[in-house]
């Protein structure tokens, strides 16, 4: 294909990105892909054809006798993996309905939908072929995953070049990708090529497409998408033949010329990323906000006049988000940002999100996927609460803030983990995303209790630590799929604590949180109060001793596997004591004044520990 080139500056941003990326990954390699992919698309039989030329470089240590690749449309076909996994979580019954089900638990977006597909409205994904150097190598083909049986193997610090042939059905919008959505979106193009299996030190993720996350390799991609000259183009990248196409992408001033034939040719790039969506429609409509030292925004959604309005606060509110969003979790580092109406509720790729209608606070917590997946680059599968989770937290967050709410952001995250631990449904948040029991489970752990990890985090190390910890975070690994041992590194070197304790039983077990204030009595002369752990999980505990004359204490009982305690956090006197052995269910400690001066003692009044039962945690003494 004909080479086309970035503006300098966006060049540069690139190679810096990319070096930032190599030049901070000196203990741990990852490899390395290029895209060139180009596409006809038939708009009237939903069909296209396409070629990839991929450079693919093989960083690791291992030689590599096979490649995967996903082939996500095969998924949208009767009694696949996803119909029947999808079916029979149908078969359970939920006591309370989540917001994604009518009382069953199936996803209400794909329920026995796919059973129902005809020939014209599956997907599939169907490679012709695959050579290196023009030798056809043997495919098998898993459903979902195409395995390449390399006729040579590919070396450690080697590349290759892969020339690929495929053809595509787009399928009927069920989930995240297709056509004809209910909002008469044409094509939410996401999951749509051949897309190469992650390999890492954990060897091949070539996980079957059953309905969960991704994982993907990081790289550059040149895409040209041939299309009816009527449909309108966005992406997840930008717009190479701007000043060709139009459509509110040109240059000020740029008389753009007409179509020489019934089809126009769209050519994007997007460079040091890990996927590439796009979406058309006839009658897409475009604006743009720009954002203080930060990237173009651009919401693209189907012209009705009616929504109009709607879109236009979406624009406007995550231009005003932004500023919020690079002071409390780092700077985003592309230069555009695409908000695309299409899909089937939100589903976040680099440089874009897919909409399915103008609701804020989805943009806002698809926009901090950004952050959370698509530069941290997280393995998805394995660690689901990694990316929903730190992104239900920064959503949440930045919603707040503003819109001037006080209070705690996460109080709703916290409300649906204590839902998930009653249940009697939990499972660790370190199961596999596609082996969770139900989707309740899987849901409720990813978000609600991977967002709970962060903001009791900043209940163990103080808030303001914990604030550092998440930019020190995005400084030290984005763009290098961190892993949960990563993240608690940061969090130690920064709070100068050990934290792998909290890893350990908040994401690896089910063990709940609950504390009771105990007894008091005067022992020695000294009023002496009693903490009880009943919960299986051991916190340090704060402890507020509240006097009928006014006056306040805080009582702060640090954890022993800690080995710290956090700062001071407020102007209310504080005592640290001697740290409890995880091993004790009961604690005890010394106030400064009588059993008669005491108005109430309160553990955690910050609300920030997840106590299970929140009715033993305060007493309150009758005058």
């Amino acid at each position: 294909m004909k080479k086309t080139f970035l503006p300098a500056i966006a060049l540069a941003t690139v190679i810096c990105l990319f070096s930032t990326a190599i030049h901070a990954q000196p203990d741990r390699w990852q490899q390395r892909i290029k895209y060139q992919i180009n596409v006809n698309m038939d708009v009237t039989t939903n069909r296209f054809s396409g070629t990839e030329k991929i450079d693919y470089w093989n960083n690791s240590p291992d030689t590599l006798n096979r490649i995967f690749f996903h082939l996500y449309w095969n998924a949208f076909q009767p009694n696949s993996s996803m119909d029947v996994r999808s079916r029979e979580l149908g078969k359970t019954v939920l006591r309370e309905p989540s917001r994604m089900s009518d009382g069953l638990d199936w996803d209400a977006r794909v329920k026995d939908r796919i059973s129902k597909l005809t020939p014209e409205q599956i997907g599939f994904q169907n490679v012709a072929s695959v050579k290196i150097a023009g030798v056809a190598q043997e495919l098998k083909v898993h459903e979902t995953i195409l395995e390449v049986v390399l006729a040579k193997p590919l070396l450690p610090k080697a590349k290759l070049q892969m020339d690929v042939q495929f053809e595509a059905q787009v399928p009927l919008q069920i989930r995240r990708s297709g056509r004809d959505n209910a909002e008469g979106i044409r094509y939410s193009m996401s999951q749509w090529y051949p897309k190469v299996v992650e390999y890492d030190y954990q060897g091949w993720n070539a996980n079957p497409y059953i309905a969960r996350e991704f994982y993907g390799v990081w790289g550059d991609f040149d895409v040209n998408i041939t299309i009816d000259k009527n449909y309108f183009v966005t992406a997840g990248g930008d717009l190479v033949n701007a000043n060709e196409i139009g459509r509110g992408y040109e240059a000020a001033g740029v008389k753009i010329p007409a179509p020489s034939g019934n089809t126009i040719t769209w050519k994007w790039q997007a460079y040091n990323v890990h996927d590439f969506m796009w979406a058309a429609d006839p009658n897409y409509k475009m604006i743009t906000r720009t954002t203080a030292n930060g990237p173009l925004i651009r919401v693209v959604y189907k012209a009705v006049d009616s929504l109009d309005n709607r879109w236009q606060r979406v624009a406007d509110s995550t231009a005003l988000a932004y500023p919020i969003i690079a002071k409390t979790f780092g700077p985003y580092p592309y230069k555009t940002y695409t908000f695309v109406q299409g899909g089937d509720g939100g589903m976040e790729y680099p440089m874009a999100t897919l909409l399915k209608n103008a609701s804020i606070g989805t943009a806002i917590h698809e926009w901090m996927h950004s952050w959370y997946q698509m530069m941290m680059g997280s393995n998805e599968a394995l660690y689901p609460w990694m990316d929903e989770g730190f992104t239900d937290y920064a959503s949440s967050r930045v919603m707040a803030e503003m819109r001037g709410r006080s209070g705690f952001s996460a109080e709703g995250s916290y409300r649906s983990y204590f839902n998930l631990a009653k249940s009697g449904l939990e499972e660790p948040a370190s199961t596999h995303a596609d082996h969770f029991n139900t989707n309740f489970a899987y849901s409720a752990a990813a978000y609600s209790k991977g967002a709970v990890f962060i903001a009791q985090l900043g209940y163990i190390v103080g808030d303001k630590v914990r604030d550092q910890i998440l930019l020190d975070y995005y400084y030290q690994w984005r763009f290098k799929h961190p892993n949960p041992n990563d993240f608690i590194r940061v969090a130690e070197k920064r709070s100068g604590m050990e934290l792998d304790w909290y890893k350990e039983y908040w994401i690896n077990s089910t063990k709940t949180i609950d504390y009771a204030v105990g007894d008091i009595n005067v022992e020695n002369g000294k009023t002496t109060l009693s903490v009880k752990r009943i919960g299986k999980m051991p916190m340090p505990v704060d402890v507020l001793v509240t006097y009928k004359d006014g006056s306040q204490e805080m009582h702060v009982i640090p954890l022993d596997l800690m080995y710290g305690t956090k700062p001071a956090e407020n102007e209310v006197p504080r005592t640290v004591h001697t740290p409890w052995r995880w091993t004790h269910p009961e604690y005890k400690f010394s106030i400064s004044k009588t059993i008669p001066e005491i108005k109430s003692i309160e553990i955690d009044p910050s609300m920030r520990l997840a106590d299970l039962n929140r009715n033993n945690n305060k007493l309150v003494i009758p005058d």
